[in-house]
């Protein structure tokens, strides 16, 4: 949250000619309701079955750039379905994060009490499954994007 994962996805995406894909816009369409309404009337834990169930069947389609969700790497079902692609991290600390997204009432998971123990949880599963690593602090979404594109033909995969 907050590290620009829907920017950098898009510029990235049309930079390499792919379609770009964000999971939680995906699931959005797919249900008709918004995420803070879908986690409203459901709760986190169906949001998390729709996410895994959706990333699983997008990295099975075309090749695009996909935009996963803090809490997506989580679950198995998800690392062993990007396993073997680019998997970018976008690496935000959580001030930064925090400022980028303000008191966005769009985003459930600000409610959390637990919220600086969350982050650094997830920075540490998305680190252990990235091949690429990029630092967003104090960084416009073309600087983080002209990275991105310098490293990726060296990682040897395509982009997932």
């Amino acid at each position: 949250m907050g590290a620009g994962k829907s920017t950098v996805g898009r510029l990235l995406a049309d930079r390499l000619g792919l379609a770009f894909q964000d999971v939680d816009e995906v699931i959005a369409q797919r249900t008709d309701l918004s995420i803070p309404d879908l986690f409203e009337r459901h709760g986190e834990p169906h949001f998390r079955d729709l996410e895994q169930a959706t990333i699983v069947e997008l990295m099975q389609g075309p090749e695009s750039v996909l935009s996963l969700g803090g809490g997506a790497v989580e679950h198995e079902q998800v690392r062993a379905a990007i396993a073997g692609s680019t998997v970018v991290y976008l690496e935000v600390s959580h001030e930064q994060a925090l400022r980028r997204v303000g008191d966005d009432p769009q985003r459930p998971m600000l409610r959390r009490s637990d919220l600086a123990q969350l982050h650094e949880h997830r920075r540490r599963a998305y680190r252990a499954v990235a091949t690429v690593t990029v630092a967003t602090d104090d960084r416009d979404a073309q600087e983080v994007v002209a990275e991105i594109l310098s490293v990726l033909p060296a990682t040897g995969a395509p982009p997932g």
